[in-house]
């Protein structure tokens, strides 16, 4: 199984990760915008809101030469949005201090091994034990979960059946599946690992 890489990967990608026990992470294709790579999903007081991490790249740049940019200063933005989102979920003060110093500092280079160091960082929260390995030449497969879990592959969330679970801001705008892992652990915390064996995935 190939996976892209993700930031803050989606609930479905990370079921992917645990029911299969390893997968290959992806690090020739070409970087992709609009997608999964650089960007999460959370649910705000408005509803679903995304969050876009900034990166320098060119034309056909593979994954892995993709580097941050630290021109904005989007940490600080994207950590007021979890505060806001998440301040009032049941273990967000259990886990603050395990994201939060991701957020005030500049010394990750590429976009690669900052996504890579926050899954991680999820994965040890949950104790979880993943074999990750690296692609080293771009490959086909299928299904081709690399352009199959994406944000405008909204039929693919609509297809699967994801239990509903309390979210912060459910009572005002209903139950929104497969955001971000973050909202799963922040509102659910151990439990999310049962949660992620259970999704039942049929693509």
């Amino acid at each position: 199984m190939i996976l892209p890489t993700a930031y803050f990967p989606s609930i479905l990608q990370l079921a992917l990760m645990i029911q299969n026990g390893s997968y290959w992470l992806e690090t020739q294709e070409h970087f992709v915008k609009q997608s999964f790579r650089n960007r999460c999903e959370i649910y705000g007081a408005n509803g679903k809101q995304k969050l876009v991490v900034p990166v320098k790249w060119r034309n056909h740049s593979p994954m892995h030469e993709v580097e941050l940019s630290y021109a904005e200063n989007w940490q600080k933005l994207h950590w007021k949005s979890f505060e806001s989102a998440y301040r009032a979920s049941p273990y967000f003060d259990f886990y603050e201090e395990d994201f939060r110093p991701f957020f005030e500092q500049k010394e990750i280079q590429y976009l690669l091994e900052w996504n890579r160091q926050l899954e991680q960082t999820v994965c040890e929260l949950l104790e979880l034990k993943i074999e990750l390995k690296e692609t080293e030449s771009y490959e086909t497969c299928e299904p081709d979960y690399r352009k199959l879990i994406s944000p405008k592959n909204k039929a693919l969330t609509q297809k699967l059946d994801f239990p509903p679970y309390l979210q912060v801001f459910g009572d005002k705008h209903g139950f929104i599946p497969n955001l971000s892992i973050l909202d799963l652990l922040f509102n659910l915390g151990p439990e999310s690992v049962t949660y992620l064996k259970k999704l039942k995935i049929n693509l």
